[in-house]
């Protein structure tokens, strides 16, 4: 009898890469980069005041909060591919509403996008810590903002073009970009990740992650910088344009400066490659000081408007500086055992970055003119500067080990 050939091994199926989740950022940045100067302009366009508009924002992120917390338990039930598509459906949902105009549509289009913002974020940085090594968690989150950098720069200015030219055409192009990236996401094969299954005991009570998370400072710290990075954002994007609509400089100048300083994105491998030379602890402290500067002196020009949007330009170069670096502390920290809980402490960040800024700057406008927004912005990053002293002190930097390369966490 002939010896029959031995059988073929099926190929092992490949595994995500760092390109991979890079696309999805990507993709998503183009959501998020056409809406994030163009939705500030139609709710303050509903709203009529900076002070209505702060209250709909902080509506937003508390209901957007409570839903993060609640996407790990969600993910019991429901399977993490078909709650990053939920995802996805609420971005197109959200469009819908925003496309038929006026003020209750206007809030509710801001409120799904917020909460599919977050429920893709959750499930998007799960995938990351099931798929990418620690020592490459660095190197990953840079080649996401090369992807997301074009996405990013170019985003703001055409929505507020768009805007301008017919108020919906923003949303329908978000919504479009929504779309290829649910089809992207599934093109992916990303599945369930690696520790998530559908749960045959009841669900996981949504707040019950959170007494680990309040035993581990070094995941407070990180959690508390990537707030601060946010509110920075929010002030950035939300108050700049109506700092300048109010000070006469017109509707462009605050998507126009957006998008200049997201150009800076490309700089994100340098800036990674930088960061674990220094080490982690030294760029973020340099981030936060240079914020903390900058938004102060922004809030001081105030009477130049032309030199406080230039401040306020220098300033999101540091806050750049901070979405390449910022997460690591947190990231780094994170036990393999805890990902999926973690992802979703870590990105309610988002929200609760959406509470404290419109709240802050409800209360700043009750005794001060909207410049005093930035100045409490300049406060809260020199706070961070000061928490971010106690980061150990070669965090990030890549050092031998018997088995190749780690990591200091």
């Amino acid at each position: 009898m002939a010896d029959r050939d031995p059988p073929i091994p099926a190929p092992l199926p490949r595994l995500p890469g760092a390109r991979d989740f890079a696309m999805l950022a990507g993709l998503d940045a183009a959501v998020r980069g056409t809406l994030i100067s163009s939705m500030p302009l139609s709710v303050y366009a509903a709203m009529g005041t900076a002070e209505l508009t702060s209250k709909v924002y902080l509506l937003a992120g508390i209901i957007a909060l409570v839903a993060g917390l609640m996407v790990p338990a969600l993910t019991k039930i429901l399977p993490r591919r078909w709650t990053y598509t939920l995802g996805c459906c609420l971005y197109v949902l959200g469009m819908a509403f925003a496309i038929t105009g006026g003020p209750v549509a206007i809030g509710t289009a801001l409120t799904l996008n917020a909460v599919a913002t977050v429920t893709i974020f959750v499930c998007f940085n799960a995938y990351v810590l099931d798929y990418i090594e620690r020592a490459d968690l660095s190197r990953t989150q840079s080649t996401q903002m090369v992807y997301a950098a074009t996405p990013w720069a170019i985003g703001p200015v055409a929505g507020v073009w768009m805007h301008d030219t017919w108020a919906p055409l923003p949303f329908i192009v978000a919504g479009g970009f929504a779309l290829c990236l649910l089809a992207t996401f599934w093109w992916l094969r990303l599945g369930n990740g690696k520790t998530i299954t559908r749960a045959r005991g009841p669900a996981l009570n949504p707040l019950g992650y959170l007494g680990p998370f309040l035993r581990q400072p070094r995941l407070i710290a990180g959690w508390a910088f990537a707030v601060m990075r946010s509110c920075g954002w929010w002030v950035y994007v939300v108050y700049l344009p109506i700092f300048s609509i109010e000070a006469g400089l017109g509707t462009k100048v605050g998507g126009i400066a957006l998008s200049l300083t997201n150009a800076l994105l490309f700089a994100a491998p340098m800036v990674s490659r930088l960061a674990r030379r220094a080490s982690v602890r030294r760029t973020v402290r340099l981030a936060f000081a240079g914020g903390a500067v900058l938004f102060t002196l922004a809030a001081i020009l105030s009477p130049l408007p032309w030199l406080s949007v230039i401040a306020m330009m220098c300033a999101s170069g540091f806050l750049i500086t901070l979405d390449v670096v910022g997460g690591l502390p947190f990231m780094m920290a994170v036990k393999p055992s805890q990902r999926t809980e973690m992802a979703a402490v870590y990105a309610s960040f988002r929200d609760v970055s959406g509470i404290v800024t419109p709240g802050v700057a409800y209360l700043v406008l009750l005794v001060a003119p909207l410049p005093g927004i930035f100045a409490a912005a300049g406060f809260g990053f020199a706070v961070m500067f000061v928490i971010a002293g106690r980061l150990h002190p070669r965090l990030g930097i890549q050092r031998p080990s018997r088995g190749g390369v780690s990591v200091e966490v």
